[in-house]
């Protein structure tokens, strides 16, 4: 997989568990935890964004390019 999901990293810097997430984000439990599980294939801009605004970071604090 070229990118790569850093969410656990932000949350644990963050300290906020996946539960608190989601109802911060409005997203069920068991899509942040595919999100999180590099098992997505695509992310909205929308749960990008809302995401960045719960964890207070950037994008590219999340989603990383990993040459394969």
């Amino acid at each position: 997989m070229a990118i790569v999901v850093n969410l656990d990293v932000m949350m644990a810097k963050r300290k906020m568990s996946v539960t608190e997430l989601a109802n911060k984000v409005d997203i069920t439990m068991a899509n942040l935890s595919i999100l999180k599980n590099n098992k997505a294939k695509a992310v909205r801009f929308t749960t990008l964004e809302a995401i960045c605004k719960a964890l207070d970071c950037q994008p590219g604090d999340i989603l990383e390019y990993v040459e394969e």
